[in-house]
Parts: C-alpha cells; sequence; structure tokens
C-alpha cells in the first residue's frame, strides 16, 4: 500500500469530519417566528395568511426538498431563494453533480450565510432515491417516520354573555346565544413523504359551535372535516390527489389556493409566484380549498397537463326574492367566509350555496427550465344565484350561477433577468394581468418591477395575485422593489406601490387612489444575531364621518416604525426584543398614535424541555392605531393578536418531549387593560379588566 494511498485516505476522511461537523443541522422546530418575521410579517395588518404560510413551510419541512433534484419552480415555491441564487444551484449541478451535503452550499455562486441557515429547514441534499426499494404504496406509508396525530384544546377563561343560559330580550324575544361550549377542540392525523405520497385528516370545533350528530342539517360531529390522500410520480401520472387539495398556477390570478405572501419585508423573492400544481391540504380555513379530484399527467418530457373537479358546499346568506317577477326565486347576496357556525344565523348560511368548479391547465416548460408557458381555465357554477346587495359599489360584482375563466401565464430566465406574468378573462369579459421582472443589477443588488392592473368586471374566485385589495378587482398598480447588501452582514430592502381604484369600493364612495412604501435595514452581527429597522407609510383613502349627502373620501396615512434584536448568547437562551409604533393621519381629525414594547425569553434547560415566553406594554390612542405583534405557539397554531388601549401582554408557552413519539404543548397568554371596564363588545364582551386564553396540545408520532 503506497504513501500516496494513505495519504489521500486521510485526507479524504479528515474532509469528511469536517464537513459533518460543520454541516446545517435541521432543529427539532424550525424557527418560524423568526423567519415569519424577517420575510414576511411586520407589515401591521391582519391580512397575513399566516396558516398557509405556517402549512406550507411546515411540509416543506417535515419533507424537506431535495436540492439535488429539485425544478428551478419547485425551488421558487420555497420562497427563500432568489432567482440568481437558483440558477446558480441549477448551474453547480450541471457542472458538478449532485451536492454531497448542505455545507457544499457555500461553494455555489450568491449563497451566502445567511441564506444557508435561512434556508437548511426546509431543504436536503440527498444523492439517492429516497422512495427506492421501500415496497408497495401502503407497506411505505405503514413505515413512514413523518407520521403524526395531533390533539388541541383551546379557551377563553373569561365569562361572555354569548356563553350566558338562553334569556329574553326586554322586548320578550329569545336573546341571541351560541349554540355550542367555549372550548375549540381540534384533531390532526398526516403521514406523508416527499414526492412520494400524503395521506391525512382534520377535524375542528371552534369556539361557539356544537358537536352534534345530525344529517339532516349536514353536520356530523365536529363542524369542520378535511381528509385527502395524494400520490406523486408514479411514472406519466405525476400527481393524483383525492379530497381535499390547493392548485397553483401562474402568477395565481385565476388559481392561488395555496399560499400568496404578497407586500412585505421580503420585497423581492416573494414577488412572484410558482406554479406548484397540485398540492394536499390539511389545513383549517373553511374556504380555501378544492374538495374532488385532480390530476397531473406528463404528457412529454416538456408538456404536462392538469385536470380537477370540486364539489363542495360553502357559506353563503341567502334570501328569498321579494318580488314573485324577479328572475331568481331565492338568491345569495354573498359569500361568507369566516367559517363559524355559533348562532343560529350562522347555521343557517352554513354550506347553503352549491359550488362545482371544474377546470385544468396545460403547461409548457423547456429542458433547461428556462421557459415556461401555460393555459388554465376554471368554470365555476353555483346552485344559486349571486345577487349582491343594490349598493354602488357592487354595481360590477359577480352576478348569477357560472363565472368561466381563461387565462394564459409565462416566465422566462435570460442571464440574470426573469419575466413572468398571467393575463386572464372572466365571463363579465373582465381582464386582469399581472406582469413583472426581476433582475440582479450586480452580485449585491436586486431590483423587481409588477404591473398589475384587473379591471372592475374582472372575477375571479380562487385567484389572489398580488394586490392593494382582498380580491383581485378594480385596481391598477405599480410595484417597485429593490434589495442591496452593500458590505458583508448588512441588508437594505425597499419597495413602493402605486395603486388606483377606478371605481367604487366599500366604505370609499368614489374612485381613489394611493401608495404604500417599506424600508428595512438588517444588520447580522454574527449567525444567531438579528438586528433591523424598519419604516412604513400607506397612504389610502376613506369615506370621511361627515353630514354630507354624498360620500367624501379623504386620505388617510398610517406611518408604523419597527425595531427588532435577536440573539443567542449561548445555545439554551434566545432573547428578542421588538419596539414598534405607528401614527395614524386623517383630514380634519388629530393625529393618533400607538406603541409596543415587548421583550421575548426562549430557555432551553433541559434536551427535552423548552419555555418560551413574552412580556409586552402597549399603548394606543384608538383602534385605527392598534399594533399587530406576532406571537409564538403550539406547533402548526399561530397568534397575532389586535393589541389597542393601555395594558400589558404576557403569555407563556411550555414544550416537553416526553419521548420521541410523545410531546406536549402547554400555553397560557393574558392581556391587561387599564382604564377600562369591559372588553370586547356583543357576545364577546368580559366584564373587567383581563381577558386569558389556554391552549393544550399533544403529538404523538407513530
Amino acid at each position: 500500500m503506497s504513501w500516496k494511498y494513505l495519504l489521500g485516505v486521510v485526507v479524504g476522511l479528515v474532509a469528511a469530519v469536517s464537513a459533518r461537523a460543520q454541516e446545517y443541522p435541521r432543529p427539532a422546530v424550525p424557527d418560524l417566528d423568526r423567519l415569519t418575521q424577517e420575510l414576511f410579517a411586520e407589515i401591521q395588518s391582519d391580512q397575513v395568511p399566516y396558516e398557509d404560510l405556517y402549512e406550507t413551510l411546515l411540509q416543506y419541512y417535515q419533507t424537506p426538498l431535495n436540492l439535488n433534484t429539485a425544478s428551478r419552480e419547485e425551488l421558487r415555491g420555497l420562497l427563500l431563494l432568489s432567482e440568481t441564487q437558483i440558477t446558480s444551484l441549477l448551474e453547480h449541478r450541471r457542472r458538478n453533480g449532485p451536492l454531497l451535503s448542505l455545507y457544499e452550499l457555500q461553494s455555489v455562486e450568491g449563497f451566502d450565510l445567511r441564506t444557508i441557515y435561512r434556508a437548511a429547514p426546509f431543504v436536503a441534499a440527498a444523492t439517492a432515491n429516497p422512495n427506492a426499494g421501500r415496497g408497495n404504496l401502503w407497506q411505505r406509508i405503514a413505515h413512514e417516520e413523518n407520521n403524526a396525530l395531533f390533539l388541541r384544546y383551546e379557551r377563553v377563561l373569561q365569562a361572555r354573555p354569548g356563553y350566558a343560559p338562553p334569556d329574553t330580550t326586554r322586548t320578550g324575544a329569545p336573546a341571541t346565544r351560541y349554540l355550542g361550549s367555549p372550548d375549540k377542540l381540534l384533531v390532526r392525523y398526516r403521514v406523508s413523504h416527499g414526492k412520494d405520497f400524503s395521506l391525512g385528516f382534520t377535524a375542528e370545533k371552534d369556539a361557539g359551535e356544537q358537536f352534534r350528530w345530525d344529517p339532516a342539517t349536514r353536520r356530523y360531529g365536529a363542524d369542520f372535516y378535511s381528509a385527502h390522500l395524494v400520490v406523486q410520480e408514479r411514472g406519466r401520472l405525476k400527481t393524483l390527489a383525492l379530497g381535499d387539495y390547493q392548485l397553483q398556477f401562474g402568477q395565481g390570478l385565476l388559481l392561488s389556493s395555496g399560499l400568496a405572501v404578497g407586500k412585505g419585508a421580503e420585497t423581492i423573492t416573494t414577488l412572484r409566484r410558482s406554479s406548484v400544481g397540485v398540492r394536499p391540504y390539511s389545513s383549517v380555513l373553511e374556504n380555501t380549498f378544492f374538495r374532488g379530484a385532480a390530476a397531473a399527467l406528463a404528457l412529454t418530457s416538456t408538456l404536462r397537463a392538469t385536470a380537477f373537479g370540486s364539489r363542495k358546499r360553502i357559506d353563503a346568506s341567502v334570501q328569498q326574492a321579494p318580488d314573485s317577477l324577479a328572475d331568481f326565486s331565492e338568491f345569495s347576496s354573498g359569500l361568507l367566509l369566516t367559517g363559524f357556525h355559533r348562532t343560529p344565523t350562522e347555521l343557517a348560511n352554513r354550506q347553503a350555496l352549491g359550488e362545482t368548479v371544474l377546470g385544468g391547465n396545460l403547461s409548457y416548460h423547456s429542458a433547461g427550465d428556462d421557459l415556461q408557458a401555460g393555459l388554465t381555465a376554471v368554470h365555476t357554477q353555483f346552485d344559486k344565484p349571486l345577487q349582491r346587495r343594490d349598493e354602488p359599489y357592487n354595481a360590477f360584482e359577480l352576478r348569477g350561477r357560472r363565472n368561466l375563466a381563461l387565462g394564459a401565464h409565462y416566465s422566462y430566465v435570460w442571464h440574470n433577468v426573469l419575466l413572468f406574468g398571467e393575463t386572464a378573462r372572466s365571463s363579465s369579459g373582465g381582464l386582469g394581468t399581472v406582469n413583472g421582472v426581476l433582475a440582479s443589477l450586480a452580485p449585491t443588488v436586486d431590483a423587481a418591477l409588477l404591473y398589475r392592473r384587473y379591471d372592475r368586471n374582472f372575477h375571479t374566485l380562487y385567484g389572489n395575485a398580488l394586490s392593494e385589495n382582498s380580491r383581485n378587482i378594480n385596481e391598477n398598480g405599480v410595484y417597485l422593489g429593490l434589495k442591496v447588501r452593500p458590505v458583508a452582514r448588512w441588508e437594505v430592502s425597499a419597495y413602493y406601490d402605486r395603486f388606483r381604484f377606478p371605481w367604487l369600493r366599500y366604505q370609499v364612495g368614489a374612485p381613489s387612489a394611493g401608495h404604500d412604501w417599506l424600508v428595512r435595514v438588517t444588520f447580522s452581527p454574527t449567525k444567531t444575531s438579528l438586528l433591523y429597522a424598519q419604516l412604513r407609510q400607506r397612504t389610502k383613502a376613506y369615506n370621511a364621518d361627515t353630514l354630507r349627502p354624498a360620500p367624501l373620501p379623504v386620505p388617510t396615512r398610517r406611518q408604523s416604525l419597527l425595531v427588532f434584536y435577536d440573539a443567542s448568547p449561548t445555545p439554551a437562551l434566545s432573547l428578542r426584543t421588538r419596539v414598534q409604533g405607528t401614527s395614524y393621519e386623517e383630514e380634519g381629525r388629530p393625529i393618533r398614535r400607538g406603541y409596543v414594547l415587548a421583550q421575548d425569553v426562549t430557555v432551553q434547560p433541559l434536551r427535552r424541555l423548552r419555555f418560551s415566553a413574552r412580556y409586552a406594554l402597549f399603548d394606543t390612542d384608538d383602534y385605527d392605531t392598534r399594533q399587530y405583534v406576532f406571537e409564538q405557539d403550539v406547533l402548526y397554531a399561530f397568534s397575532v393578536p389586535a393589541l389597542s388601549g393601555q395594558g400589558t401582554r404576557a403569555y407563556l408557552l411550555t414544550q416537553y418531549d416526553f419521548n420521541r413519539h410523545l410531546t406536549l404543548w402547554l400555553r397560557f397568554a393574558t392581556t391587561n387593560y387599564r382604564h377600562q371596564r369591559t372588553i370586547g363588545s356583543g357576545l364577546e364582551e368580559i366584564q373587567g379588566t383581563t381577558r386569558s386564553e389556554v391552549k393544550a396540545q399533544l403529538r404523538y408520532r407513530f
């Protein structure tokens, strides 16, 4: 045996040990709190889709994306990588073969340590087919490690009139009461494996809802059920979904029932959407999914066809036509999206409208994934017509039983530039279009430009492309984004969005316009610490509180400032400090302000035990200056309370792993108000100055 061979063996062993020692470990639970604040949240709004965000990221955590086999579109769906980083990774794979470990990402152009640490919990570098030699489908399900059952319980401790015994009003009529208990219950089971299968079911009862078996009213115990079976990569059959599923194609103009982040602190990567196609659904949102079947087939190596059908009943306000000569004897005046069925009125609206959705997508991608294009068709039919309230702002809303929407989408990568877009037309003749470009102007400079136009009579029921409105209708806008990394550990990100509403909106009695901008400066002193300051301003018109016979929209301006610091002095201790404030200006009224100061502490004294706590002080002039503060919660849950008035907010979250199978979470949160005798209003009103909630969750991993 020659000395050269021995030297080669020694060098190889040292390199392997070194790479293993420096590998980026996957934590027991990904730090979704910090990641959410870094990328998507901090925009002082209750419209952030935390449920979809958590569901998507936890799916990636449980079944990591294999960087050695992932396509460009799948890498985009991760939302954490820029287009330049994706291109560099694909080129690295082409030149050097598969990655041997995540540590090798440091040698890929454009991947800095912050990006690698941020993506590490959700990706893997597998060199072999993880599904090879695992037996048939049912054997793989039976032996899958990613296999868990969740049980969750929640309750507000204070008494509220909605849960009081039945009573009568002064007129002798029965007082409105919730029909169920104040307990919120959830059961969730899921077993899944990436690029192979997913099987699961969910059952939920919200606080105030009954747990009742009554087939005549379509109630079978819990108020909401969801179940799915999805299989993938069966030769030409790329995906088959049965039960509940989600669809995402193009820029989400027609189909975006999954995660859609929109405007936020991440000003570049989340601007474009990815055509991830058919995905399993296991969340508890009761209106953002399809129920039926969907299948995706590979017609050729570059052409894929997807067909889907959905039939479910949705909540709606159904009314009888007062005029016998009306076109419809009964109609729906609007779709209801809360998912609550607690009172007789809410129960009467439960599943009152039948919805059938049929459609498909035909997509093409070039051999190198540089060019992608597709066509989408979505036909929606209701068993009762939609007839909106006779208000001026509803003049161009969807009416009748049917809506057919047809669209085309594209994306093209050329050097360091990505062009993307989607255009669609609905049955009313209204058009919607969104087109954008992402460009790396330099190794440390990224820019984005997006133009959108949604006609006032453009109707898409499952679309959610980027917009200022909650729906893609009655809006024109231009978005500019910029991200600069001037020196190591520093990053500056910003966007400016100018929008216009050509027609009336709810609470806005005339065409209006506005703008929204954000600037964030981020500094990462170490791998485990983060400091950033953020300033945001949004100007938007609302009707003034005047006695004028005609509505008078006036501009309102909301400014918010946030300073956040996250540090881990030791592996067992994490500290987070947050200071944020808001000012709200409206013509004819004095400036109003609100503030919050929050301190978080996370301690892990034992490997199996973890404590997370917060103490916060808040002071706001009114509800317009309320403060949204993201909180840590049990796995698969989230908490973003709106703090208004004056008081304190505190919570304690405990996680204990009894063994590798059983984990328990306990959470107690309380809000104490000053200078007020009641909290809330109506059926949710609390007599006193304190509102407290308890939550417990048990996970059993099979």
